[in-house]
């Protein structure tokens, strides 16, 4: 491969992992307020996981490229964007497109990444930190001396809400398999086998006053338990469907489902509150608010670790053209942490 070539992952509509496409094409250039970011870390979050069968409720349509996060290089500013900025180190959050050696991002839309951290351990906490942080600390304003559960402690976006929890001195129960427990009780959790325990009754005897909040990517049956095991007071941050991940049907209906029953919780007077967390809430509607509230949580997140609140968990590191893979590997359910390609 020659310096001028770009290499990208294309996803040609629904296919098991093998089906991904490795293609070979030139380098983009940047148009005006854009910049050519050389992609040094990139990884599979949960949305690639349901793109690949059609399920992430606005997925663009089929062949693109997916990537949801990026962490790089900037190796060319287009007009308008400080020349200065060439040879920065960037993150920024794509939804689509970051699984490319090479990829065009508005200059807007990139966060300085600090010194001290490199690619990879900086790639396990965009999207993952920044949805961790915001459900934390804008949603749920959680408080030293509470206690929250967290929904699949030991997964990407579970396992950094329980060290920023922590860092907040907030107390977690969480959920996971059993193989994850030592790790997750090494970690100060109070952990629940979710496929051996009944849930409700176990949180109850941990937390006999109900907690302060849930934090649930699992959907369905899971979102209703989760509600009713909050403290009064308390907050729901329900942020996905992944029980729904291997379902045929519309898309969009898990989701619809879910905002139909927040809409009714928060209706009733019950001194609970419930949120469906989407990290793009906002963008189309206030821009510039948008950014500069990712700008500074991701900043904050970035700042927790390189302090060391967060460990980057790094469950594999693997080449882009290896990523059938990878992609099998993050949807095994047995690694924690991240999967990250590298190019």
């Amino acid at each position: 491969m020659n310096a001028a070539e770009m290499v990208e992952v294309v996803l040609p509509g629904k296919v098991e992992p093998e089906g991904l496409e490795v293609r070979q094409g030139p380098v983009p250039t940047a148009g005006p307020g854009q910049v050519v970011v050389r992609m040094e870390a990139t990884g599979v979050s949960f949305a690639e996981q349901q793109m690949r069968r059609g399920r992430y409720y606005d997925q663009p349509p089929f062949p693109f490229v997916p990537g949801y996060d990026l962490v790089g290089t900037v190796i060319e500013t287009g007009e308008g964007v400080a020349p200065g900025l060439a040879g920065t180190r960037v993150a920024a959050l794509l939804k689509v497109g970051g699984w490319a050696t090479h990829v065009v991002v508005d200059a807007a839309d990139m966060v300085p990444v600090p010194d001290g951290i490199s690619a990879a351990q900086a790639e396990t906490v965009v999207i993952n930190g920044i949805t961790a942080w915001q459900m934390l600390h804008r949603k749920a304003r959680v408080r030293a001396g509470q206690t929250v559960l967290v929904h699949g402690a030991n997964g990407g976006v579970g396992s950094v809400l329980v060290q920023l929890a922590h860092a907040a001195g907030v107390q977690v129960i969480g959920t996971a398999s059993a193989r994850h427990h030592a790790a997750l009780r090494e970690a100060g959790v109070m952990p629940i086998d979710y496929r051996t325990e009944n849930i409700p009754a176990r949180v109850r005897e941990l937390a006999p006053g109900g907690v302060d909040a849930v934090f649930d990517h699992v959907g369905g049956r899971s979102v209703v338990d989760s509600w009713q095991l909050l403290a009064p007071g308390g907050t729901l941050v329900s942020y996905g469907s992944a029980s729904t991940r291997d379902d045929e049907g519309s898309k969009q209906w898990p989701v619809l489902k879910l905002l139909a029953r927040v809409w009714l919780w928060n209706a009733l007077p019950n001194r609970r509150r419930a949120y469906f967390f989407n990290v793009w809430a906002g963008r189309a509607l206030t821009p510039s608010r948008f950014r500069a509230r990712l700008r500074n949580d991701l900043t904050e997140v970035f700042t927790a670790l390189h302090r060391g609140d967060i460990t980057p968990a790094i469950a594999a590191q693997l080449r882009l053209d290896r990523v059938a893979e990878a992609l099998r590997l993050a949807e095994s359910g047995t690694v924690s942490g991240k999967v990250v390609l590298v190019p």
